[in-house]
């Protein structure tokens, strides 16, 4: 099968989109398919075997200079323009910007492909490569209607929220495509209900595939650092709950000998950078960010206890890394982690989102009982041995993409007649 896998964004280290780029174009060209990944900036790592067609955009939000003014001469047609007025008007354009580009690349190819893939562009643009005549699956992570609502409770002035209105406005157009899109894949079955509600997806036009933890996560072969935590923030948001995180580890650091890793870059002058100022705790939180893969599984395995406080998540692929990692875990009952987890605590103390003093008890708990953090490690390995593989992602993509494929299929013939 001949698939064109569509990305508007695909960073590779920090945030899923480019780790689920990646693993699932090598693992569906190991299975025999061709597969051309089309992405915008910035641009995926991808495996052997796997194309890359870029399709840039004006690349506003680069570091380390987001939120650019473009030279006059690198504005090539009306999409760099409404990207850039878009972006002057607080508002986020890529999605829409992308998927026009896109369409109109493959419309210069067509016949190339069998189907296409959507990595949650969700832009008017791919309702116009179906119409086009190219069956289209689309990957929904989640609603980034959660991400809105919670950093809209968070805001703490009219301004704020009125730029934070104005930076989610393309999710009139998501939720519009979404209702419109015909095949979708989810990650979880808390994201296909929030998918369901959000969005108005059919669940019937719904099937759910977990994401895999890649076979380079394995449990450390040297010792961990005595007292260390460890928490993952592709995002310096809100939705990460690093805030909570932070405010227990100042509680637990007046007890204990303890640091913290954060696997993260944050915004110069934002929140996090300043609470960490506010709480006194520089000289024992540790920021780390651009690392490859063989670099984040020694920092995973090098500490005592993972933590994930996020407020919520689609899936949580950090969830998932950890334990194959085989490090013990405190993470939020939120999403969902607890699908990736299990409820009955065997690979994770589970607490309340956004609750500082039940974190700093799991933690401070678990960072005193080794034998216990033992056998969560050991748990959380078979886990995700045995229910979490990139392998079986992309058999249920293909799959998908068949059932997409005889669709199409019937209702051209059905025309026909």
């Amino acid at each position: 099968m001949r698939v064109a896998l569509l990305s508007y964004r695909s960073k590779p280290h920090g945030g899923g989109q480019g780790v689920y780029v990646r693993h699932l174009s090598r693992e569906l060209v190991a299975l025999g398919h061709t597969v051309e990944v089309f992405s915008g900036q910035p641009y995926p790592e991808l495996d052997p075997g796997v194309a890359l067609t870029k399709v840039p955009s004006l690349d506003l939000y680069r570091e380390p200079d987001p939120f650019r003014t473009p030279r006059l001469r690198e504005f090539r047609d009306l999409l760099d323009v409404v990207e850039y007025l878009t972006m002057c008007t607080a508002g986020f354009g890529e999605p829409r910007t992308f998927s026009h580009r896109v369409r109109r690349v493959l419309a210069a190819r067509a016949g190339e492909f069998d189907v296409a893939h959507d990595n949650q562009t969700l832009g008017d643009g791919i309702l116009g490569v179906e119409a086009d005549g190219l069956p289209v699956v689309t990957t929904i992570h989640h609603p980034i209607t959660r991400d809105r609502r919670i950093d809209l409770a968070q805001a703490t002035s009219w301004r704020r929220r009125l730029t934070l209105r104005r930076w989610y406005g393309f999710l009139r157009m998501q939720t519009r495509v979404a209702r419109r899109s015909r095949s979708v894949i989810t990650v979880s079955e808390s994201s296909a209900r929030d998918i369901a509600a959000e969005f108005g997806v059919d669940p019937a036009r719904m099937r759910v595939v977990p994401l895999g933890a890649d076979a380079r996560f394995v449990p450390p072969t040297t010792p961990r650092v005595p007292g260390r935590i460890l928490a993952m923030a592709s995002a310096d948001a809100p939705l990460k709950g690093i805030a909570t995180l932070l405010e227990a580890f100042a509680k637990l650091r007046t007890e204990r000998d303890v640091s913290l890793v954060l696997v993260a870059r944050p915004t110069p002058g934002g929140v996090t950078e300043r609470l960490v100022g506010e709480l006194g705790i520089a000289e024992d939180v540790q920021f780390v960010h651009g690392l490859d893969d063989e670099e984040l599984v020694a920092w995973m395995g090098s500490a005592e206890v993972g933590c994930v406080p996020s407020l919520y998540e689609g899936f949580s692929l950090p969830t998932a890394e950890l334990m194959a990692c085989a490090t013990p875990l405190v993470v939020s009952r939120a999403g969902a982690i607890p699908e990736v987890v299990g409820e009955d605590g065997a690979c994770a103390d589970l607490v309340t989102p956004g609750d500082v003093g039940e974190l700093e008890q799991a933690l401070g708990a678990l960072l005193d009982d080794p034998v216990r953090r033992a056998r969560m490690g050991e748990a959380g390995r078979r886990r995700v041995s045995e229910r979490f593989s990139w392998r079986a992602v992309a058999e249920a993509t293909v799959e998908a993409y068949e059932e997409a494929l005889a669709a199409s299929r019937e209702e051209h013939t059905g025309a026909d007649r």
